[in-house]
C-alpha cells in the first residue's frame, strides 16, 4: 500500500521561541503534519512585517521538551518575518505547504493588524504564494508580553489545528491570501465561529510616555478602548468580544482602496 505523504507546516509566532502559545500550536499541528519551528531568539511583538537590517541572521538549533517530546527547533536572530524567510529559504529542504503564526498573547483585531508580528508573518508568506494563517487568543493586556502559565491555549490550539486542515485540504478563495484567527478568552471547542472583516476602529490606543525630560528613557504604551455602540455586527471586534464567537477574517495584501474613477478625479478638481 502506497503511503500518504504527510504535508510540511512551518511554524512561527512573535512572542519568541519559548512561547507556551507557540508550542501549543506545535503539539495541535503535529497530528496533522511534519511541523518545523522557526520562531524569533528574542519577543518580538509588534514587529509587524518588517526586515530590519539590524537583525543579526543567526540561527540556532535548540532542543525543547514538550510534554515528554523533544522538538529540534530553530530560534531565529530576526523578525518574525525573517525567521519564515530564513525558515523558507534556509531551513526546510523544500517550501511547505503551509505557514502558520502564532498563537499570540492578545487578540489582533481591527485596522491595528498590520502592527502585529504575528501577522505580519503570516502575511509574508502569504506574499510567497503559501497558504498561511494567523492565530492570536484574546488575553489580559497584562499578559501580552508574558510566558505566563495562567493562560490556556488548549482551545486556540484546537482551532488552529481545524482552520489549518482546511488549508491543507482547501484553496483559498480568489482574492483571499492569507487568514486570520481570534479565539476569545473564554472559548471552548464547541464554540461557534464567523467569517469576519476588520473593524475600523484602532482598538489599542498609543498612550503618552510618563517623563519629564525627554533625554529620560521611556516607551509609548498602549490601551484598549473598545467601543461597540455603532459597531458592524460583522466586523473581528463585535464577533470576538460582543458575541464570543471565534472571528476568521480573510486578508488580502492588496491594499488598493476601493474607489471609483469619478471619485478620485472629484477629489483633483479645481
Amino acid at each position: 500500500m502506497k503511503s500518504i505523504k504527510k504535508p510540511n507546516i512551518l511554524l512561527t509566532n512573535d512572542d519568541g521561541i519559548k512561547s507556551p502559545g507557540l508550542w501549543a500550536a506545535a503539539e495541535a499541528l503535529s497530528k496533522i503534519g511534519y511541523v518545523t519551528v522557526a520562531a524569533p531568539r528574542e519577543q518580538s511583538s509588534g514587529m509587524g512585517r518588517s526586515l530590519p537590517t539590524t537583525s543579526d541572521g543567526i540561527i540556532s538549533e535548540e532542543e525543547m521538551v514538550i510534554n515528554g517530546q523533544t522538538w529540534k527547533v530553530y530560534a531565529i536572530g530576526g523578525t518574525p518575518a525573517q525567521a519564515v524567510q530564513h525558515g523558507i529559504l534556509e531551513i526546510l529542504p523544500d517550501r511547505p505547504d503551509i505557514v502558520v503564526s502564532g498563537i499570540n498573547y492578545g487578540e489582533n483585531v481591527a485596522t491595528g493588524i498590520t502592527i502585529s508580528g504575528t501577522v505580519g508573518a503570516a502575511m509574508e508568506s502569504a506574499s510567497l504564494g503559501i497558504p498561511s494563517m494567523a492565530v492570536s487568543l484574546a488575553t489580559d493586556p497584562s499578559h501580552h508580553l508574558s510566558y505566563s502559565l495562567d493562560v490556556d491555549f488548549s482551545t486556540a490550539a484546537t482551532f488552529t489545528q481545524k482552520f489549518a486542515s482546511l488549508l491543507l485540504k482547501n484553496q483559498l478563495p480568489s482574492g483571499v491570501d492569507l487568514i486570520k484567527v481570534d479565539v476569545p478568552a473564554n472559548a471552548t471547542p464547541s464554540t461557534a465561529w464567523e467569517w469576519t472583516k476588520l473593524s475600523r476602529q484602532r482598538y489599542y490606543i498609543p498612550t503618552k510616555p510618563d517623563r519629564r525630560d525627554f533625554s529620560l528613557p521611556n516607551k509609548i504604551g498602549y490601551k484598549l478602548e473598545l467601543d461597540l455602540t455603532n459597531e458592524p455586527e460583522d466586523t473581528d471586534v463585535f464577533v470576538l468580544m460582543k458575541k464570543g464567537k471565534v472571528s476568521v477574517t480573510p486578508l488580502t495584501l492588496d491594499m488598493t482602496a476601493l474607489v471609483s474613477r469619478a471619485e478620485l478625479a472629484q477629489f483633483i478638481a479645481d
